[in-house]
């Protein structure tokens, strides 16, 4: 489990996220929530993704899959919209290929959102980014009641 850096939406300083960790990352100059994106693969996603202590959205992906090019600045916009709300998991099927058997994936690029290890919601394809919002917010809000 590695950890990245990110920077502060709000200061603009550069903090180091771990992939795995309780509760959720705020900037340590300035205190505020930070978006949460990490990456993640067959031999960390249980720690990364199901023991998330925020809701994890799962991104299956591929690095030639054009409309997994097309989503992923969405997801990243929401995750830093959102930061606090939710971790952005990225999963590459091609160097995962035991989590794509695992949980089904027959298209990319393929979301879940998972809380308290368990999926919660499944979107598969490539919606617009004004649907793919909605869904997000449908499913985090589902998952909390």
């Amino acid at each position: 489990m590695d950890s990245g850096l990110i920077k502060c939406p709000h200061c603009g300083t550069t903090n180091r996220i771990p992939a795995a960790a309780a509760g959720h990352p705020r900037c340590g100059k300035c205190r505020r929530d930070l978006p949460w994106i990490v990456s993640a693969g067959d031999a960390d996603f249980r720690a990364v993704a199901e023991q998330s202590s925020v809701p994890a959205l799962v991104d299956f992906w591929a690095a030639w899959c054009g409309p997994c090019r097309m989503v992923s600045p969405v997801l990243d916009k929401l995750a830093h919209e959102r930061a606090g709300e939710f971790k952005l998991v990225k999963v590459d099927v091609d160097t995962s290929p035991e989590l794509s058997r695992r949980f089904g994936i027959q298209a990319i690029p393929t979301l879940l959102l998972i809380r308290n290890g368990t999926v919660a919601a499944r979107q598969a394809g490539a919606p617009p980014a004004a649907a793919l919002r909605t869904w997000l917010d449908d499913a985090l809000a589902a998952s909390r009641g």
